[in-house]
């Protein structure tokens, strides 16, 4: 009985062993390490897609993140932010059944001097919510959430687009 207790306990570990050993880790900001010394970030402090950058660049932690821009060796620079709601579906009465709520986000990393590090990169993303006039309040917070959920999934899309893009070298520019 003992033993079996035992081998109950270690199953487990064993199985959590055999995992990590393959080099199986969670995908997260710790895995998206930037291939910049110093960033500055040309958005206004209250915004939501700046806000979540820093906490995610923060997280990696080999990043500094600057608010002088020409003392940062890149600047990440938003293009266009656009978001919109629109109708889906409609019911046999004429009431709106379901919106789609649409995300299209473009950036670029360029250099102090204006040399372009990462070319625009553009960001699209989707999502499709049920509507229910006799539950508006509700619908409303699900809603905000839904554009929550959409900014963190745009910023973790940020952040593997410039952790993958390989930044252009000046010295390579000039021989071109």
């Amino acid at each position: 009985m003992l033993t079996r207790r035992r081998l109950l306990t270690l199953l487990p570990a064993a199985g959590l062993l055999l995992t990590a050993g393959c080099g199986f880790r969670l995908r997260g900001a710790q895995s998206a390490q930037l291939p910049y010394r110093s960033l500055h970030i040309a958005l206004p402090e209250t915004a939501d897609v700046r806000i979540w950058l820093e906490r995610y660049i923060n997280a990696t932690g080999s990043t500094e993140l600057t608010d002088n821009p020409l003392a940062a060796e890149a600047i990440f620079q938003q293009m266009a932010d656009q978001r919109s709601k629109t109708i889906l579906s409609v019911n046999a009465q004429g009431r709106v059944r379901e919106y789609r709520l649409q995300l299209a986000y473009s950036f670029r990393v360029i250099t102090p001097e204006g040399k372009v590090l990462v070319a625009p990169n553009e960001v699209n993303l989707t999502r499709d919510i049920a509507f229910d006039d006799s539950n508006v309040l509700a619908k409303d917070l699900e809603e905000s959430l839904l554009w929550r959920d959409m900014t963190s999934d745009l910023v973790n899309q940020v952040m593997r687009r410039l952790a993958i893009i390989k930044p252009k070298v000046a010295k390579e520019e000039d021989e071109d």
